[in-house]
């Protein structure tokens, strides 16, 4: 498997790569001569290097998130493992019949308990949640980035101009609530 450099630059190169052909593609698309596409396809040519540009940063808030998330679960798997060594060591202490069930199941509850409370109290766990939440909400940015200049390149709604609809919606609904309570206020009058 290569090394963490060698990662570094196989993902310098992909940047640097996938930067010339949308500078390229932009470069001709802003030609009219030059490329002769019309409607969405220019549109789509125009937004390339946006698109490129947002899928980069995307990754790298990736790698992030991914590294995040391997050390949330490691944190998770490492306080398991202690947690259950301590039990695997308390529970030959007590004697193994139907009666004492019920107390190898709370020692095994405490234990779990505490060990997994003190993870959660942590620092370094809050830390890394923290900042798992934050590269996962910068992912969820880049992808809404890119699926608006999509729909904007089709000339479809995105999902801003689809949230103004609802809110005008909204205030229309609150609007003839108000008329039909104001009328029948009227009628009764």
């Amino acid at each position: 498997m290569g090394t963490e450099s060698d990662y570094t630059k196989s993902l310098e190169y992909y940047k640097h790569l996938s930067l010339f052909w949308t500078d390229l593609i932009y470069l001709m698309a802003s030609k009219p001569a030059a490329l002769s596409s019309a409607g969405p396809m220019r549109k789509f040519a125009l937004q390339a290097k946006k698109l490129a540009t947002e899928m980069i940063e995307a990754n790298d808030d990736l790698i992030e998130f991914n590294k995040r998330l391997t050390e949330y679960y490691k944190q998770l798997s490492d306080t398991w493992m202690e947690a259950q060594k301590r039990v695997n060591k308390k529970i030959p202490e007590i004697p193994q019949d139907m009666e004492h069930l019920d107390a190898s199941k709370r020692v095994w509850i405490d234990i779990f308990e505490n060990d997994f409370t003190q993870l959660f109290d942590s620092q370094t766990f809050s830390e890394n949640f923290g900042k798992l939440i934050s590269s996962e909400l910068e992912l969820s940015k880049h992808w809404n980035n890119m699926l608006s200049t999509l729909l904007e390149t089709a000339n479809l709604p995105t999902k801003n101009d689809i949230d103004e609809i609802y809110k005008e919606l909204h205030l229309l609904r609150k609007r003839v609530s108000k008329l039909e309570k104001s009328d029948r206020q009227n009628k009764v009058n």
